[in-house]
């Protein structure tokens, strides 16, 4: 199929024609297979998108319970698990299953994560082979339903600090878990209030009085559907969305597991009461346990692009048939996407998600890799860590801006609940804080740039951090970083020497890589500048780091920024020649240059932005939304998005 037939405009631009289904099958890439295995269960259980909206809570929750076993049974949510118990032995296949996922009912998206992603995950991830014999086989078909209990109402983001108490009773070799106070108790878990029948449960391990930190256990909390003896649990109720999902809150009042409950993989106590790890450090212990569970990161990040996909597909072809005022002397009203201010808020949008979408690609790979043993280098975990926590962030952003952005360009119509934008709102408005709150998970990649993923990275708390930077001379850590090495490499392709930034041009994909490194490597600099200045002052080192918080923000999402214009870059790079590449070359412009003139406050401060550059940039994206504006129902087609999953007839026809 293609799209859009040849145009020349005046100026000599040839208008490049765009092959919808090859275009999808550069999206979909080596898991086209597994995505349309979704897309056809989603096709198959459209109705859960009315039944969310006319049935009461507790019917929805069911009938949510009732898909997720259901697509279960057709291997689409257990591709991550091994193939000896049922699964499909492929962790990016997984990524790109839930990924797909998120086009549909987010309520049995995030019911599906927290059963085959985080319990089945975590029992997979810090379990051992007893576990997984125990457990996997009949979790994996959803026989056996489970939740992962980590966040408590007092602590979210700082899992170390969890009141959760593990005792060890070496006489009767059980483990008894307590609740230590209404702050400790488990909040926001899901499949807690109605489904589960066990739960991992993350809580301080004392044994023969010593704290060895926080280690994960099974822990039944029903039985026949009944609440266990010593548990109490606690409906969360309605929250904003997502209700069909029964998040509660559980206590525990001194129940008795077996020393086996224990996830074992990088701890274990003896009969008698030995604590025994193979790793020593404690800190570097609870890092090395908690980056086990990047996936479901990875997983989020990816589903809020894709959320925001359904939002864009339902906007742009509202904006294509929908007419407003007549232009002119014609008497026709004029179509919405025709006008530039429509184009202007759209197509940037459509350009980013691009952009993530192939961003995605490269930390799926990472994911896949690192987990299937492909690459086995420690350091390559930690990047891992890093990117996926930074990718989360942005994409979710992302989603939650590009729908509120896609409702308002729809107008009235884009408000009726009968339209998809109402339940999109309200289920993915959460893709900002689970997983990781966005702002902390992007203090974890600051951590990451300032120690250069040092060997010490996992040994460092937030104040430890401080301590390292400030340790090495300020240029020692921008020379450790890969930022200020391809700065020199791209200044060199570059026309005009240390002029580079005013005499290359605008659409030049080398001028656009080179001035978001330019703005990493200036605030890296200045972060560091900052935090040394405050500790030779002997201030305080968490004075010192909360002073400069705004600051390592910053550098964080201008890292990750980088990294998504380099992916896009990369993945047009790749293809062959073609109206496809064509159209994905604007695309990139669009998403660089929007990019830059977003943040050209900046650029001008720092001096790489004349005012006469800043308005051709604008110009010129101005320019690139006309060019894109003929493309964009084949690009948001391209998606795969399928039709029942619009779900907005007043707005797409």
């Amino acid at each position: 199929m293609t799209t859009d037939k040849t145009v020349t405009a005046p100026d000599g631009y040839v208008q490049p024609e765009l092959d919808v289904r090859a275009l999808t099958e550069v999206l979909d890439g080596e898991y086209a297979e597994i995505r349309d295995l979704v897309r056809t269960n989603l096709v198959t259980y459209a109705s859960v998108l009315e039944e969310a909206d006319g049935l009461g809570t507790d019917a929805y929750r069911e009938r949510v319970r009732e898909l997720v076993v259901e697509m279960a049974a057709t291997g689409q949510t257990g591709m991550g698990f091994p193939k000896r118990y049922g699964g499909g032995g492929d962790v990016g296949a997984s990524i790109a299953a839930f990924e797909t996922a998120a086009f549909g009912d987010l309520s049995v998206l995030v019911k599906t994560g927290v059963q085959f992603g985080l319990f089945g995950g975590a029992i997979l991830h810090l379990g051992t082979e007893r576990h997984h014999d125990a457990y996997l086989p009949d979790l994996i078909t959803g026989k056996l339903m489970g939740c992962f209990a980590m966040t408590e109402t007092g602590h979210g983001s700082n899992v170390q600090a969890l009141g959760t108490v593990a005792r060890y009773d070496a006489a009767a070799q059980e483990f008894v878990i307590t609740t230590e106070g209404d702050q400790a108790r488990k909040d926001y878990i899901g499949n807690a209030a109605r489904h589960g029948e066990l739960a991992v449960v993350f809580a301080q391990l004392e044994v023969g009085g010593k704290s060895e930190g926080v280690h994960a256990f099974v822990v039944p909390i029903r039985s026949g559907g009944e609440v266990v003896p010593g548990v109490d649990i606690e409906d969360d109720g309605r929250k904003m969305g997502l209700n069909g999902v029964d998040n509660g809150r559980i206590r525990f009042d001194g129940v008795r597991v077996p020393r086996d409950a224990l996830l074992n993989r990088f701890a274990d106590v003896t009969p008698e009461g030995i604590y025994k790890s193979t790793i020593d450090n404690p800190d570097r212990r609870f890092f090395t346990m908690l980056g086990t569970l990047v996936q479901g990161r990875v997983s989020v990040g990816g589903a809020g692009v894709n959320a925001a996909k359904v939002a864009l597909a339902v906007a742009t072809k509202y904006a294509l048939r929908r007419r407003q005022f007549a232009a002119g002397s014609q008497e026709e009203e004029q179509l919405l996407l025709d006008y530039g201010l429509h184009q202007r808020r759209l197509l940037p949008l459509v350009a980013r998600t691009y952009a993530l979408h192939f961003a995605q690609d490269v930390v799926r790979t990472q994911l896949h890799d690192v987990f299937s043993g492909v690459e086995d280098d420690p350091q390559a975990r930690r990047r891992l860590e890093a990117r996926a926590a930074g990718t989360k962030a942005l994409g979710t952003w992302h989603a939650t801006r590009t729908i509120q952005e896609c409702r308002e360009a729809c107008g009235g119509a884009g408000y009726l609940a009968v339209n998809r934008f109402a339940a999109l709102k309200a289920d993915s408005d959460i893709f900002t804080t689970f997983e990781g709150d966005n702002h902390v998970l992007l203090q974890l990649v600051a951590k990451g740039l300032l120690t250069d993923y040092a060997s010490e990275f996992e040994d460092l708390d937030q104040l430890g951090m401080v301590r390292y930077v400030t340790n090495l001379a300020v240029e020692t850590v921008i020379e450790k970083t890969s930022a200020h090495k391809l700065l020199e490499r791209v200044r060199d392709l570059l026309p005009g020497g240390d002029e580079w930034d005013q005499e290359a041009g605008l659409l030049d994909s080398e001028y656009q890589l080179a001035m978001v490194r330019y703005r990493e490597e200036h605030m890296l600099a200045g972060v560091a500048r900052r935090l040394k200045t405050g500790i030779d002052r002997k201030s305080d080192a968490g004075a010192v780091f909360s002073e400069v918080q705004d600051h390592v923000i910053a550098v964080a999402h201008a890292h990750i920024e980088r990294l998504v214009l380099e992916a896009f870059v990369e993945k047009t790079r790749t293809l062959p020649e073609g109206g496809n590449k064509v159209a994905l070359g604007l695309l990139c412009d669009l998403f660089a240059l929007s990019t830059i003139e977003a943040d050209r406050a900046w650029f001008m401060e720092h001096g790489r932005l004349t005012v006469q550059r800043s308005k051709a940039i604008t110009r010129e994206v101005n320019d690139l939304c006309r060019k894109v504006r003929p493309l964009a129902g084949g690009l948001v087609d391209a998606w795969g998005i399928p039709s029942a999953m619009l779900r907005a007839p007043d707005l797409v026809g």
